[in-house]
């Protein structure tokens, strides 16, 4: 069978897409590989100027000019030209996007903390005269819990929406996540490489200058000491506890890796087989209401070299003839990037 042509959507950061190069050297013997990027002015003209057969996208979510810029694109190039793109373009659509996660959610009836999207000053004022404390106020955009703040009473509520609504910007985390932990070994990575010092410092600059403002986002707050993470990618299913440090369980780092119950792994499957998303996180709380979808990401992080444990070997579930079969091994190497190579591969191969 010939090489599979596939052409990796890197975004306007220079090596977000490394582990979408590094998944596609590892399977060379199957796939021909290049790299445009999107959020260039000639994106569409180096896209086409060769065939390919498949777009693997990796969507920023730095700014919201670049991801709206990013998102426009992949709409005329799954829905006006018809080109496969993986993840699925509804997928890349949710990522970092807060507000229309919110939408998307309600209409499709999936369960999720309550949540409220204000234009006008004037409701979000109204809101927090009616509300229960506390709540929490989310950015668009912000991986890693660094636009989430617990909002505890009225004082701090208005102070929230005046700073939102007056010009200055909703708060957010623009430098160093401190929470994160490990910061003795990231600065002696940064002695190792200081050309990476500038890089961030870059990053950073770019989010102080492009803080959110003209609307706010307010969610119910669940009481929670954890969240579970929950990924599926291709048929293979993953979950981890990220637990909770200081008010926040997104960005600490911090994980438990119990268990999953199997139902949790049918709520994954679930809607994630609805809306054919093959490259999903979930990240949910367990509430008194059941299961709640708190952020979806086509694309995640990971920290540690596994995604779960199962009575302590890493490894993941697949459902096969109706019930759930853990199978111990590395399926999670490089990120998860081999194993949605891998997924992309035989899809692709199933479709000839």
């Amino acid at each position: 069978m010939r090489k599979i042509k596939v052409i990796i959507l890197r975004n306007e950061q220079e090596d977000d897409h490394i582990l979408w190069v590094k998944a596609c050297e590892e399977y060379r013997n199957d796939i021909e590989y290049r790299v445009v990027n999107l959020t260039a002015s000639d994106w569409l003209e180096e896209i086409q100027k060769e065939p390919f057969d498949i777009l693997l996208a990796k969507p920023g979510g730095l700014t919201a000019p670049f991801k709206q810029l990013y998102d426009e694109r992949i709409y005329i190039l799954a829905y006006i030209l018809g080109y496969k793109i993986f993840p699925s373009p509804l997928g890349i659509f949710i990522y970092e996007n807060k507000r229309f996660l919110s939408f998307w959610l309600k209409a499709n009836n999936i369960p999720y903390p309550a949540t409220d999207v204000f234009y006008y000053r004037k409701e979000a004022f109204k809101y927090s005269e009616e509300c229960e404390f506390p709540f929490v106020a989310k950015t668009n955009i912000g991986a890693s819990g660094s636009g989430v703040r617990i909002i505890r009473n009225k004082i701090e509520a208005h102070k929230y929406i005046k700073d939102t609504f007056s010009g200055k910007g909703s708060p957010q985390r623009t430098g160093p996540n401190l929470d994160k932990g490990g910061i003795l070994k990231r600065g002696f990575h940064y002695i190792l490489h200081p050309s990476d010092i500038l890089k961030k410092l870059d990053i950073y600059q770019t989010k102080t200058v492009n803080l959110q403002k003209g609307f706010v986002i307010f969610q119910e707050y669940i009481p929670h000491d954890f969240e579970w993470r929950t990924v599926r990618i291709g048929e293979s299913f993953f979950a981890h506890k990220k637990l909770k440090t200081g008010e926040k369980s997104s960005g600490s780092l911090l994980k438990n890796y119990d268990n999953p119950p199997l139902d949790l792994l049918d709520f994954l499957k679930e809607i994630t087989d609805r809306h054919g998303f093959y490259s999903q996180a979930l990240d949910v709380f367990e509430s008194e209401r059941g299961y709640l979808v708190n952020e979806m990401q086509c694309i995640f992080g990971q920290s540690d070299p596994f995604q779960m444990l199962v009575d302590g070997q890493a490894g993941r579930y697949r459902f096969i003839g109706g019930r759930w079969v853990f199978e111990s091994g590395d399926f999670a190497r490089n990120g998860c990037y081999d194993l949605r190579v891998e997924f992309v591969l035989k899809k692709f191969a199933g479709n000839q």
